[in-house]
């Protein structure tokens, strides 16, 4: 049922998506027609996916079911919108697009979702409970003693008499007439007797009136449960829908025992993917951002700035780019943030120069006709967008991507894919571990950046001193001092390609003197 209603969702947004791009139409009832078509098809679908909703059990189809079916509904609100604002009424008549569907007007009734109370029942219930409560609490403060009333004896004897004599009236009057409706009774019997045709017709105009007033009251019945206006008698069940109705109810309880199951899994694999997979991530990340730098510097000749994390950290750095095109759009944004400021000014007299020339170019060119081309153009219809077919469309994708060949055969209960959630709370762990790495690295950054201009420094110095140092040379004779040694490797950037454990050449930097590190 689920595939059948994906299926003709997926029929239904190839067409509905055409007729948004077309122009503003003037023909009011295909218009309708169009509406009318899209709604009983929604209508349709929306049937089933609820019927799926209620009855599957695998938690995490569940969630992609529900995410489609709330799409669903708002979109069959926006085109009852629609209709209703096309026809400016309420009520629309659907007879022919009914019989192309081969529906009843019992399926154009919008049925109110199971899951709308059953989920919220213990709310429901929890606040019956308050309620009574409440009620019951204010009961016992109203109820209040009533005080007894004194009265003397005279008085009592008095009631007693008036109401003795009340009830000995009525015993009187009750059977004086029963006395008279025996004799009128022996009277008619006699006569009868008398005349056996007058008897018949007796017999059956009694008859005759019985059965009219059991047929107008059946009748009478039949069109007030019709209206809706009396609950229709409910018949005994037959054995086969006993049986459907412990099915569904057993899938209810199953249904609240898996979703136990997958919030506990929830927590548990996620502590298992951070304490497991963890380090590995973090590493993973490190490594990246690394290479990024090296990558950068090889291209630019220089190590780039980290990305701030309002521009989303070193998630914007890996976003299928090169490290050059990174440079490239982090400097571009710097000489934009400056331009802006510089030529605001310059932007805002040329542009109200060059509007002023256009406002009087286009009144002149513009005459009678381009008015009447406006006017025609802003008459007509058109489907206003849609706030709910993205959220269907992503549900559909879901489907089709996920669930649509996923093999189950191992999975007869029903439980949940713990894969997936797996995969999940792997991105999850991944975006928390990504800040604190964002930090790390940009200290890292930070102190290459230092080394680097340090050396640049040192050399610039040497240069000077060497040229000092050769015309002095000539004057000087006899003992020479010895150089020390210098290590030239000192304070400089080594990178290292490690075997890492994945089983491939990884690379990694160090920023501190060689001979401390040796």
């Amino acid at each position: 049922m689920w595939d059948a209603a994906q299926g003709a969702l997926e029929d239904l947004l190839e067409d509905e998506y055409p007729t948004m791009q077309l122009r503003p139409q003037k023909d009011r009832l295909q218009v309708f027609q169009t509406l009318a078509t899209f709604y009983l098809r929604y209508l349709k679908i929306f049937r089933a996916l609820e019927e799926v909703y209620d009855q599957i059990v695998h938690p995490q189809k569940r969630r992609v079911v529900h995410q489609v079916l709330e799409g669903v509904m708002g979109r069959l609100v926006e085109l009852k919108n629609e209709m209703v604002e096309l026809e400016y009424s309420e009520f629309h008549y659907f007879d022919d697009i009914l019989q192309d569907f081969k529906m009843t007007p019992e399926d154009l009734e919008v049925p109110i979702p199971r899951y709308f109370v059953r989920e919220k029942m213990r709310a429901l219930k929890e606040r019956e409970k308050m309620l009574a409560h409440i009620l019951a609490k204010g009961g016992c403060q109203e109820h209040k003693t009533v005080p007894v009333q004194f009265m003397s004896v005279e008085r009592a004897v008095w009631l007693l008499q008036v109401s003795e004599r009340a009830r000995q009236g009525r015993l009187r009057a009750h059977f004086m007439k029963t006395i008279r409706q025996e004799e009128q009774r022996r009277l008619q019997g006699n006569s009868s007797m008398q005349d056996p045709n007058q008897a018949a017709t007796c017999i059956q105009k009694v008859w005759r009136g019985y059965r009219d007033r059991r047929r107008v009251n059946k009748e009478c019945l039949e069109e007030m449960i019709f209206l809706g206006m009396i609950p229709a008698q409910q018949m005994t069940p037959s054995p086969a829908q006993l049986h459907a109705q412990q099915v569904e109810s057993r899938r209810h309880c199953v249904q609240e025992e898996h979703e136990a199951e997958y919030q506990k899994a929830l927590v548990n694999i996620k502590e298992s993917v951070r304490s497991v997979d963890g380090p590995d991530i973090k590493e993973s990340l490190q490594e990246q951002i690394r290479q990024w730098f090296l990558e950068c510097r090889d291209a630019t000749g220089k190590f780039p700035d980290f990305p701030s994390p309002e521009d989303g950290g070193s998630a914007s750095i890996f976003a299928q780019k090169t490290p050059e095109q990174v440079a490239a759009e982090f400097a571009a944004k710097e000489e934009e943030r400056e331009k802006m400021k510089k030529s605001k000014e310059e932007k805002d007299k040329k542009g109200n120069d060059r509007k002023e020339k256009k406002k009087e170019k286009k009144g002149k060119m513009k005459g009678k006709k381009g008015k009447g081309d406006t006017e025609e153009e802003e008459k007509g219809w058109k489907m206003t967008p849609s706030n709910f077919l993205p959220t269907v469309v992503e549900g559909a994708k879901l489907y089709k991507e996920v669930w649509h060949n996923r093999d189950e055969k191992q999975n007869f209960l029903q439980h949940f894919d713990a894969q997936l959630v797996r995969e999940e709370k792997r991105l999850e762990v991944e975006e928390e571990l990504r800040v604190q790495v964002d930090e790390l690295m940009r200290q890292e950054l930070k102190n290459l950046k230092l080394v680097v201009d340090r050396d640049k420094g040192k050399k610039k110095k040497k240069v000077k001193k060497s040229s000092k140092k050769k015309k002095k040379k000539g004057r000087k004779t006899g003992k020479k001092k010895k150089k020390k040694e210098k290590d030239l490797t000192a304070d400089s950037v080594v990178s290292v390609r490690v075997w890492s454990s994945g089983g491939d050449w990884r690379t990694s930097i160090w920023s501190r003197r060689i001979h401390s590190w040796l």
